[in-house]
């Protein structure tokens, strides 16, 4: 049979609530790309509707991390030209929040590099969160590290409501991304803050050298998890990075599988994140093929879309983002 009038199939199964099976995914995998756009596009309106959901983040804490992930400019193992600098002030953050929320962004990431915050740090971070519950409407998500239950209470008990963790990639090929800490670091912590009643953000990086079956495990290791916001990131390289030399997926790469993603996680939000710069159209093409949701504004170390482009986009092609 026809790959195309297969893939059609199990989206008509998925919409009528099946769980695709990775034989299932696997083997529609080499349809034609627009016909796999297509699908996913009519798979995202069926569970989600247009409604898009836009956060933003900000850099708290830069550099000098002691894990070694590959692609990141903040690594201590490498040389880069990332700012390095302790965490910002609580006026600092009340003011980048103060400004996207009148921007009109939903949710408001504070992104930490290292392990986890020292001792010393949670206070601060306590106060920022307070202090945003306090004053500003807008939600609040933080990206932490491989925080301990302890940890995740005090911060949920001041108004921390969502945790940011990527997986990055695959349980196979994380190895060949980091070796400072593992896959089941990952999962353990992820699984830590739901037990404490907290929502987890996660997803990863394509373009890192993975196969197209990697981005799928991910994606499947995802929905085991319950997880409905997943960012997706496209490689930046960085010069000084060991990917810096990495080459860019193309954009039907990129497509084919974002709109497997969404046979597989239906329900989620599905966010473009870091390195949609890069794409020659912002990413427009992803939100015809099965994206939902965005990060907007600068990354952590690179340069972004800004909040009014991304939502005249979004208004054009039939989204709500209020």
């Amino acid at each position: 049979m026809d790959l195309s009038v297969q893939a059609e199939q199990l989206a008509v199964r998925i919409l009528d609530g099946a769980v695709p099976e990775r034989e299932e995914i696997l083997r529609i995998a080499a349809a034609d790309v627009q016909v796999l756009a297509g699908l996913a596009d009519g798979i995202r309106r069926h569970f989600c509707g247009n409604s898009a959901d836009i956060c933003c983040i900000v850099n708290a804490k830069s550099g000098r991390c002691s894990e070694n992930c590959k692609f990141c400019a903040q690594s201590s193992f490498y040389r880069t030209e990332a700012e390095e600098y302790p965490l910002v002030s609580t006026q600092t953050v009340l003011e980048h929040a103060e400004r996207a929320e009148q921007a009109g962004i939903m949710r408001y990431s504070l992104v930490c590099s290292g392990r986890k915050p020292a001792k010393a740090d949670m206070p601060k971070l306590e106060e920022f969160l307070g202090r945003l519950k306090q004053e500003r409407r807008i939600g609040r998500c933080a990206s932490l590290g491989l925080l301990e239950e302890e940890e995740y209470l005090r911060l949920k008990e001041k108004g921390l409501e969502r945790v940011h963790n990527n997986l990055e990639s695959s349980r196979a090929y994380f190895p060949n991304v980091c070796t400072t800490h593992t896959f089941d670091d990952k999962i353990r912590s992820i699984r830590l803050a739901q037990k404490c009643g907290l929502e987890v953000c996660s997803g990863g990086i394509w373009g890192l050298g993975e196969s197209l079956e990697d981005r799928l495990d991910m994606a499947f290791v995802l929905c085991e998890l319950g997880i409905l916001s997943v960012p997706i990131n496209i490689l930046f390289p960085i010069a000084g990075t060991p990917y810096e030399q990495n080459a860019p997926l193309a954009y039907d790469e990129i497509i084919r599988s974002l709109a497997l993603y969404r046979f597989i996680l239906p329900a989620a939000f599905l966010r473009l994140a870091g390195g949609r710069k890069l794409l020659p159209d912002s990413g427009r093409r992803c939100f015809e093929s099965g994206a939902n949701a965005m990060i907007t504004g600068d990354m952590l170390t690179t340069r972004g879309v800004g909040v009014e482009e991304d939502k005249k986009m979004l208004k054009a092609l039939g989204f709500s983002a209020e």
